[in-house]
């Protein structure tokens, strides 16, 4: 049994890693559409940590750099999630008609979702 703990340790440092990731706001936030304060408040509410909302403690941060939102997590924390989230808050919003969430197709910015209006084509070319 002793042999079986030490596992266990080795197995919790290795899981405690810091992941940033980031919401980039600049169109819709451009336009008056979102306002990042709201959005901010909005996910400091929802994100469960330990299976609580609004629990985040040291282990979760949120911060804004003009139109993005930066989450950094000491713990085990999915992208997915976020992406979850952002689409919920679209939803109350009545935004998600007209705004998606979208991957960041740069290589080096993998950890970034960005917010991005869906392309309507025009009525008045056809």
């Amino acid at each position: 049994m002793v042999k079986g703990i030490k596992l266990d340790k080795k197995k919790e440092q290795k899981k405690k890693k810091t992941s940033v990731f980031e919401i980039d706001c600049s169109l819709p936030v451009e336009d008056n559409v979102i306002v990042t304060k709201d959005f901010v408040k909005y996910l400091t509410e929802r994100v469960k940590v330990a299976g609580k909302s609004g629990n985040l403690g040291d282990s979760v941060s949120l911060s804004t750099d003009g139109h993005k939102i930066l989450v950094s997590a000491h713990i085990d924390f999915s992208k997915r999630y976020l992406k979850y989230l952002t689409k919920k808050y679209l939803k109350k919003m009545e935004l998600r008609e007209y705004l998606r969430v979208v991957a960041s197709n740069e290589k080096d910015k993998k950890n970034t979702y960005q917010l991005k209006y869906f392309k309507v084509p025009n009525e008045d070319e056809e």
